[in-house]
């Protein structure tokens, strides 16, 4: 965690891959990098790295009948970190046009009854929330519209603000592949070449500026709130 003054805001960046190397990681550092050069302190919370087991357990199953179940541990201290946090930052791959299955089984394990949602006054309620997902398809292929679709309706409209977030926004960010990938009108995946070179650092460079922008925007956006 980077320190600044007491009064700093803090962003927690919850990065949902298993490799430290890949587009999705470098990704989510860059968004931390321009988060505290916008103020916040970060909370770096790299859901494999540090060995988050995203599968239900009975300590953490939803007692529908008591909202103040004492959960797990491990829930607990994540639950510390959200309500420690003034903005909710996740960088994903796009898996079946949804989150990877860690960061599925984070939230149905921390965001539980009682903490997240449940209560008349939401213990999340003024928090804010920006979902950074990279998707191989290509920016140009129809199904991305639908991919946007559902997962604003899903992260957003299901998850964030059902839990009292007061602003949640999704970046989808395509041609995250090396090889471009788009769908034919008959449904079939066609792949083409990969991308080298210059083209490849033009490409990055892309990339690069369009998390830039969803970043910003949200920063942009909070500054205005407030």
């Amino acid at each position: 965690m980077t320190q600044h003054d007491s009064h700093a805001r803090t962003a927690l960046v919850v990065v949902a891959h298993h490799r430290t190397d890949s587009l999705t990681a470098n990704t989510a550092r860059r968004a931390a990098a321009r988060l505290e050069a916008a103020g916040y302190r970060i909370d770096l919370l790299d859901l494999h790295a540090e060995g988050f087991d995203p599968r239900m357990t009975t300590s953490d199953q939803p007692d529908w009948g008591n909202r103040d179940k004492a959960y797990s541990d491990e829930a607990h201290a994540h639950m510390r970190r959200i309500l420690d946090s003034d903005v909710v930052v996740a960088v994903f791959p796009v898996y079946w046009q949804s989150v990877p299955a860690i960061l599925k089984g984070w939230i149905d394990r921390v965001w539980n009854y009682g903490f997240a949602y449940g209560r008349s006054k939401p213990r999340l309620a003024g928090k804010r929330m920006l979902w950074l997902g990279l998707a191989g398809a290509a920016a140009d292929d129809p199904i991305v519209e639908g991919m946007r679709t559902v997962l604003e309706t899903h992260l957003s409209e299901g998850i964030a603000y059902y839990c009292g977030f007061s602003h949640s926004s999704v970046g989808l960010l395509t041609d995250a592949e090396e090889r471009p990938q788009r769908v034919d009108p008959e449904g079939n995946l066609l792949i083409g070449q990969a991308v080298a070179g210059a083209e490849r650092e033009a490409q990055y460079a892309d990339f690069d500026r369009r998390a830039r922008e969803f970043v910003e925007k949200f920063v942009a956006e909070g500054l205005v709130a407030a």
